[in-house]
């Protein structure tokens, strides 16, 4: 509950304030799993997912009605159009926290124009949506441009927590 707060506080505080730029990666895994996606890249970044890698490497919402996370590795998805400013303000952000964290965290991103079926299931109705899926326990929903330093702290302290104790 204490770290949904933060969040949440997080998100109100960030819609308000100018972002940095930034780049990312992911584990050798996932990136074999959704190699297809970004074969034109020869550095693995952040990773785009349809509704069908989305099934397969996040949660199967088809097949589960209660939350039931299919990674290892905590992650940040990231649903954004192509079209929206604060999203292309984040994406660099994110880029830059997938390397800094790679093996740590994942980081996806979800076009809401190409994966309609997928942003509905999640009541996506504003973006930047940011969902922070630990390894246990229920993801969190932040909304809006968050700089880079509210990222760090979500991932130090609801994503990574239990890595450190």
């Amino acid at each position: 509950m204490k770290y949904s707060i933060l969040i949440i506080v997080i998100a109100f505080f960030a819609a308000n304030i100018s972002l940095a730029n930034s780049p990312v990666k992911s584990n050798t895994n996932t990136q074999n799993l959704v190699s297809a996606n970004n074969a034109e890249e020869t550095k693995v970044k952040t990773i785009h997912l349809t509704n069908e890698t989305f099934k397969k490497l996040v949660f199967n919402y088809d097949k589960y009605k209660d939350w039931k996370y299919a990674g290892t590795t905590p992650c940040i998805i990231d649903f954004y159009a192509s079209w929206c400013g604060p999203c292309k303000r984040i994406a660099p952000i994110l880029e830059e926290l997938a390397q800094e964290y790679e093996g740590e965290v994942i980081i996806y991103k979800v076009n809401t124009e190409q994966e309609r079926e997928l942003a509905g299931a999640f009541g996506i109705s504003s973006i930047p949506a940011l969902l922070f899926v630990p390894v246990n326990g229920q993801p969190q929903m932040a909304q809006g441009a968050l700089p880079k330093e509210s990222f760090i702290e979500a991932i130090e302290n609801v994503l990574l927590v239990k890595k450190k104790q």
